[in-house]
C-alpha cells in the first residue's frame, strides 16, 4: 500500500477500535444507500455519529478510508477460506470441494450488501492490488489443500485452484449484482459443489492402492 493510502494511526485502545469499526460500518451503509460517488467523509462521519475531525484522526481522506474498509473485507474472506482449506487437508477431493464452496459462500454472502458495495471500491485507487493479494492467498490455500488429497493427485495444484476459484467467483457476483434468476441462491451451494467435485475429479490423477 502506498504511503498516501495508509491510515494516520492504528487503533490500539478499545475506544479507538470501536470508533474505527463504526466508521467502517457507516462507510458500507453510505456506499450501499448512496453509491460510491456520494460516499464522502462528511456523510460517513454523520452516519457514524462522530465529527469529521474525529474521522480525520484515523483517515486523512476518503480514499484511505475506502481502501481500509475493502482491505478488511478481503482479509476476512481470505482468512475464512484459508482456515477451511487447512481443516480440509488430507481429505478426499469431494469433501474438499464441499468445504471450499461452503467457506467461500459463507464469507461472501454473510453480508451481501457489503460485498456488492465493495465491488466499486475494488476498481478504485489501491483496490486492484488488494484484490490481487487476496486472490494469491486463496490460490495458495486451495492449492495446498488439493496437494494433500487422499484420493487424487494434481499435476499443477495452482492452476487447478485458480480455475476452481474462478468457478465460484462468477456465480456469486451474478447473484450479488441481481442478475440471477429466481431460486438461484437456494440451489447455489449444491450446484457449485457438484461443479467443483466433477472438475476436481476429472482433472486429477486418481490414486490407486497397490
Amino acid at each position: 500500500m502506498t504511503d498516501s493510502l495508509k491510515p494516520r494511526k492504528t487503533p490500539v485502545q478499545a475506544r479507538s477500535a470501536a470508533t474505527v469499526a463504526a466508521l467502517h460500518t457507516a462507510t458500507i451503509q453510505v456506499l450501499t444507500r448512496e453509491g460510491l460517488s456520494r460516499c464522502t467523509t462528511t456523510r460517513v462521519a454523520s452516519r457514524a455519529g462522530i465529527s469529521v475531525g474525529s474521522l480525520y484522526q484515523y483517515y486523512p481522506n476518503r480514499d484511505v478510508l475506502l481502501v481500509a474498509v475493502l482491505e478488511q473485507h478481503l482479509n476476512e474472506v481470505a482468512s475464512a477460506v484459508e482456515a477451511a482449506c487447512q481443516k480440509a487437508c488430507n481429505q478426499p477431493v469431494a469433501d474438499m470441494a464441499s468445504v471450499l464452496v461452503t467457506a467461500f459462500l459463507t464469507a461472501k454472502l454473510r453480508d451481501p450488501q457489503e460485498s456488492k458495495a465493495l465491488y466499486a471500491v475494488a476498481g478504485e485507487q489501491d483496490g486492484a492490488r488488494l484484490v490481487a493479494m487476496m486472490h494469491e492467498r486463496l490460490v495458495t490455500a486451495v492449492a495446498e489443500m488439493l496437494a494433500s488429497a487422499t484420493d487424487a493427485d494434481f499435476a499443477n495444484p495452482g492452476v487447478t485452484a485458480t480455475i476452481a476459484l474462478g468457478a465460484l467467483v462468477g456465480p456469486v457476483r451474478t447473484l450479488l449484482e441481481g442478475l440471477a434468476e429466481p431460486g438461484f441462491e437456494a440451489c447455489l451451494a449444491k450446484q457449485l459443489t457438484l461443479l467443483l467435485q466433477g472438475y476436481l475429479q476429472a482433472t486429477s490423477r486418481v490414486l490407486t492402492s497397490g
